[in-house]
């Protein structure tokens, strides 16, 4: 049998366990639950199959949502938005009525405070016991208002730490939405914010690079050993770029197979000296099976340089950096190249999500 037509009936023989297992756990046939179940068999994310297997035997559609909304945020992005803004709209009105309430309160309090005076003004009707229902009744409305305050604070600070876990649930939305699924790394939105910001200031253009890098032959690979091979080959060199640069630098999986660094407060040569070592480090990582021993040969990287400085904007960086890119892979491959050092060819589009 030939790989690639090994591959078809590895995919089709997933594809008949993620029917047959979701109907064997009574989980609707929703596109978004296929893709969880798909993702969870497939293997190639195992915090994602623990997950599943927590479940149990008859998991629950908000189960498998919450799953949907940790491991694909980018799916669910509308729903979590619109439960925050729910939340934020019940919380805010419960707060408004607690407020409103309190106003009432004090107003009586007040309208008290007010008709006290007045009948202590007159002196000639006071006596020991007027006085002393007077400081009694002081005495009721004064701690009756401050019991009344006192719940209203602490049904505040109910409220506040209700809004701050909306807050932070967004927040990990946010970041969710910003990272690769597979690699746990940045994802092309967020390096599409990344390369815009450099262009925001003098600073930004004088001290960063953009660093393109690309797998080589990876349809290849993907071809002969199948996707989910590919998939911890991915995973592996994004693990490589990310223990290979400072954590303040940037990296993100951009493509497939393909990966983008931005490299701040670096000359052209010590951002050409950090692609090389990148380049060497995979070049030398052993590719093989955990389970069977399988290897799987050599993986290289392809990689294209340019300064910020070199571009007028973040689409022609981009552009100069990929033309770098093309360079080495024409050049054939396994190497960096320097937009600096060569002449141009037209890029694609590196803007994906510019309506966004």
């Amino acid at each position: 049998m030939q790989p690639a037509a090994a591959q078809t009936d590895r995919n089709s023989d997933i594809a008949t366990a993620v029917v047959t297992t979701m109907r064997q756990l009574g989980v609707l046939g929703l596109p978004r639950n296929y893709e969880i179940f798909y993702e969870a068999l497939k293997g190639t994310n195992r915090e994602l199959s623990l997950a599943v297997v927590a479940l149990g035997n008859r998991p629950t559609q908000d189960d498998l949502d919450r799953i949907g909304r940790a491991f694909f945020a980018q799916h669910h992005g509308s729903g979590i938005v619109e439960q925050a803004r729910d939340v934020l709209a019940r919380e805010l009105e419960d707060i408004a009525l607690l407020l409103r309430s309190e106003r009432s309160h004090i107003e009586k309090y007040g309208k008290i405070l007010d008709e006290t005076s007045s009948g202590l003004a007159n002196r000639s009707l006071l006596s020991q016991d007027l006085l002393q229902k007077v400081a009694n009744a002081m005495a009721v409305a004064t701690n009756s208002t401050l019991d009344h305050g006192r719940q209203v604070a602490t049904t505040l600070s109910d409220k506040t730490a209700e809004l701050e876990s909306v807050k932070s649930k967004l927040e990990e939305y946010k970041r969710l939405a910003d990272t690769d699924p597979l690699t746990h790394i940045w994802n092309r939105r967020a390096f599409d914010k990344q390369i815009t910001g450099i262009y925001t200031s003098n600073r930004g253009i004088l001290f960063n690079a953009l660093i393109l890098a690309d797998i080589d032959h990876f349809k290849d690979i993907n071809d002969r050993y199948g996707h989910p091979v590919g998939d911890k080959i991915i995973q592996i060199i994004a693990e490589i770029f990310q223990t290979s640069i400072r954590e303040d630098m940037f990296v993100a999986r951009t493509g497939g197979e393909e990966f983008a660094l931005i490299i701040e407060g670096a000359s052209e040569d010590t951002t050409y000296e950090i692609a090389e070592r990148i380049r060497v480090l995979i070049e030398q990582t052993p590719f093989t099976s955990s389970q069977t021993g399988t290897n799987y040969g050599t993986v290289t990287v392809s990689m294209g340089i340019c300064m910020a400085s070199e571009a007028e904007s973040p689409e022609d960086l981009y552009t100069k950096a990929d033309r770098a890119l093309y360079r080495s892979k024409v050049g054939g491959r396994n190497r960096v190249t320097r937009h600096s050092t060569m002449a141009g060819r037209t890029g694609k589009n590196w803007l994906l999500y510019k309506k966004d």
